[in-house]
């Protein structure tokens, strides 16, 4: 085949453009630190790298649901525990009460502690955390126990029962509230159950009377409400154990998607820099070529 100096011409073209091509590649790589900028990059590389952005999306909005689960319940074990505070210092004072020793006046200043603590323990059921009443099941803007209204009778109360869960993983989702009834007994319209508030309420009464037998047989019903609310701390014990196990899962599980992601969509630096280098020598070493190729004109064929 003969060649030509058209021919020769072309030829330096299209490998000067692909030596050019090559080095923009390069170049675009060592800016962004990317392999893969745009799909036609790598067609299947660029599946792979939307896939794990896809997981490591959702496993960071698992995590952020984790730790708000963590604070919500970190949050009801603060408030139980100033709940039990409170219901020990009933139980104090019904022991001293109890015993027959104190006159009347002992007694009621004994009932207007014990009035004190029983609002005190109605505002800790009213606790509320980002604005959500902790203990009132779905229907978190509302309190469960209205202060607001004269005529509300705690015992009677019966709060929202509904579930707030929070989803922690593909197909996990976890309970976090504790309802009034779990917490602080059944609502008990009668007052005479084991409902904590009906406990003050005829521990209150007893000592507004001054009846001692009366007083002390409230203890069972004191120490009743305590063990609830300490089965219930048990609860989010157990709970909280489970969500840091799942905490530590999703930490290791964005680690490994990030590594993997990193995998595919990260350039080689120090591969980059020696393609680079090499594509440069290259590309000088064919505009010399081509300066002799294309110095050459038929004037230079005829002297």
């Amino acid at each position: 085949m003969r060649v030509t100096q058209g021919m020769m011409h072309l030829q330096l073209t299209r490998n000067l453009n692909r030596n050019m091509t090559q080095m923009e590649q390069l170049q675009m790589q060592a800016t962004t630190g990317r392999k893969i900028n745009k799909a036609s990059d790598d067609p299947v590389g660029i599946t792979y790298s939307l896939r794990y952005r896809t997981e490591i999306s959702a496993t960071e909005q698992y995590q952020k649901n984790v730790d708000s689960a963590l604070s919500w319940l970190d949050f009801n074990d603060t408030v139980l525990g100033q709940a039990g505070d409170v219901l020990l210092r009933v139980k104090d004072l019904v022991t001293q009460s109890a015993n027959g020793t104190y006159p009347d006046l002992a007694l009621d200043n004994f009932k207007s502690e014990v009035e004190q603590l029983k609002k005190q323990l109605i505002d800790i059921a009213n606790s509320k955390i980002n604005g959500k009443y902790v203990f009132n099941g779905e229907q978190f803007d509302k309190a469960p126990y209205d202060t607001s209204d004269p005529t509300m009778v705690a015992s009677a109360v019966e709060g929202d029962t509904g579930k707030i869960q929070y989803t922690v993983g593909v197909n996990t989702q976890l309970d976090i509230n504790f309802t009034t009834s779990q917490v602080f007994g059944d609502a008990d319209p009668s007052g005479t159950g084991n409902n904590v508030f009906s406990v003050l309420d005829r521990i209150i009464s007893a000592l507004d009377a001054g009846n001692h037998a009366d007083v002390a047989a409230e203890i069972a019903g004191i120490d009743s409400s305590i063990d609830r609310m300490l089965n219930v701390r048990a609860e989010i014990g157990a709970r909280v154990n489970r969500v840091e196990l799942i905490q530590n899962r999703l930490s290791d599980l964005g680690i490994n998607l990030t590594d993997m992601k990193s995998r595919v969509e990260d350039a080689d630096y120090e591969k980059l820099l020696i393609d680079t280098k090499i594509n440069e020598n290259i590309y000088q070493a064919s505009l010399s070529v081509g300066a002799k190729v294309i110095s050459k004109s038929l004037v230079d064929f005829l002297r």
